[in-house]
C-alpha cells in the first residue's frame, strides 16, 4: 500500500511507542499517516439538562472548565504526536477533537474522506464509546476500509476471505484486493452457506475465487458447517487453522441496533485482538 493516505484513530491513552511504530510502518511504504487524537467531552451534569423558561440550559461554571482542560490536553498531546512523527521522519498530519458520540463519529468520518484506508492506533479500545463511534464513523459515514489490530503497511502471506456474497463482503474483498495480489495464498471460507440461485448459488464462493485467479492470485475454497456455534467463532478459528495473517469480512450484515443486543459476527471480530481484519459495510 504504497504513497497512500492511512487514517490512524488515536486516544490520549495510546503510547509513544505505538505511535511511532505506526509512523515507521507508514515511512517504509511512503505513506502518509493521517492523526485523528479523539476524547469524549466531560459528563453535563444531570441538573443542567433543565431548560429556563426562555430556552436556555444551564450549564455550571465548573463543566466548563472541564471541558477547557480537557481541549488543552487534547492539543498539547497533539503537539507531542506531531512531534513523534517528525522524528521518524513519516509524511503526517495531527487533527484533534473533543466532543460528544455523534461529534466523534461524523469528526472520524469527514477525516476519513480523504483517505485510503483507516486504523485504530493500539490502546484505542481502552476508552470504549470514542472506539465505537470512530469506528462507526469510518463504517456508515466513509467510503473507506478498516483495519483492526494490524497495520494497513503489512502484507500477509496467507489471507483468510470470510464470504457470504453480501455486498458488505464484496467490497471489503474488493478493498482487500492490494492484499490480495500480493499475498502466496488466499483462503476463502464459506460458513452455512445458503446455496439457493438467490443467494450463495450452487457452488459458494467459486465466482469470487474466479475474479481472484482473474487477478493472478492463488485461491483455495472451503464450505465451512457452523456446527451451531457463533459465525464469528468459526472464522476465528478457521483463519488460525489456515496461518493467515489477515481476515478479510464485510461488517455490519445485520442492523447495528440487532448486533448490540444479541451479539454477531462483526461484534466478535470487533472484540477479539488475536487477528488483524479488515472490514468494509
Amino acid at each position: 500500500m504504497q504513497r497512500t493516505t492511512s487514517l490512524l484513530a488515536l486516544s490520549k491513552d495510546c503510547s509513544d511507542t505505538s505511535i511511532t511504530t505506526a509512523a515507521e510502518a507508514a515511512l517504509e511504504q511512503e505513506a502518509h499517516l493521517a492523526c485523528l487524537l479523539l476524547d469524549t467531552m466531560p459528563g453535563i451534569p444531570g441538573y443542567a439538562y433543565g431548560s429556563t423558561i426562555y430556552g436556555g440550559v444551564t450549564v455550571p461554571d465548573s463543566w466548563l472548565e472541564l471541558l477547557q482542560q480537557s481541549r488543552k490536553d487534547a492539543e498539547r498531546r497533539a503537539a507531542e504526536i506531531k512531534e513523534l512523527l517528525s522524528r521518524s521522519g513519516c509524511s503526517g498530519d495531527v487533527q484533534y477533537a473533543v466532543g460528544a458520540g455523534t461529534d466523534i463519529r461524523l469528526l472520524t468520518a469527514r477525516r476519513a474522506s480523504s483517505c485510503d484506508i483507516a486504523q485504530a492506533a493500539e490502546g484505542l479500545r481502552k476508552n470504549e464509546d470514542v472506539f465505537r463511534e470512530a469506528m462507526h464513523g469510518v463504517l456508515f459515514q466513509s467510503p473507506i476500509a478498516l483495519m483492526l489490530n494490524g497495520t494497513p503497511f503489512a502484507s500477509p502471506s496467507r489471507v483468510f476471505l470470510a464470504w457470504n456474497s453480501s455486498l458488505a463482503a464484496s467490497r471489503a474483498a474488493h478493498a482487500a484486493l492490494p492484499y490480495f495480489r500480493k499475498a502466496s495464498e488466499v483462503v476463502i471460507g464459506c460458513f452455512d452457506p445458503d446455496m439457493s440461485d438467490e443467494r450463495d448459488g450452487e457452488d459458494p464462493g467459486t465466482d469470487v475465487a474466479a475474479w481472484l485467479s482473474h487477478h493472478g492470485c492463488s485461491v483455495t475454497v472451503s464450505q465451512f458447517p457452523s456446527g451451531g456455534h457463533e459465525i464469528g467463532r468459526g472464522i476465528r478459528e478457521r483463519a488460525k487453522e489456515a496461518g493467515a495473517g489477515l481476515v478479510v469480512m464485510g461488517a455490519y450484515g445485520h442492523s447495528r441496533v440487532r448486533e448490540a443486543v444479541f451479539g454477531g459476527t462483526t461484534r466478535t471480530m470487533m472484540e477479539q485482538a488475536d487477528l488483524p481484519v479488515l472490514f468494509a459495510h
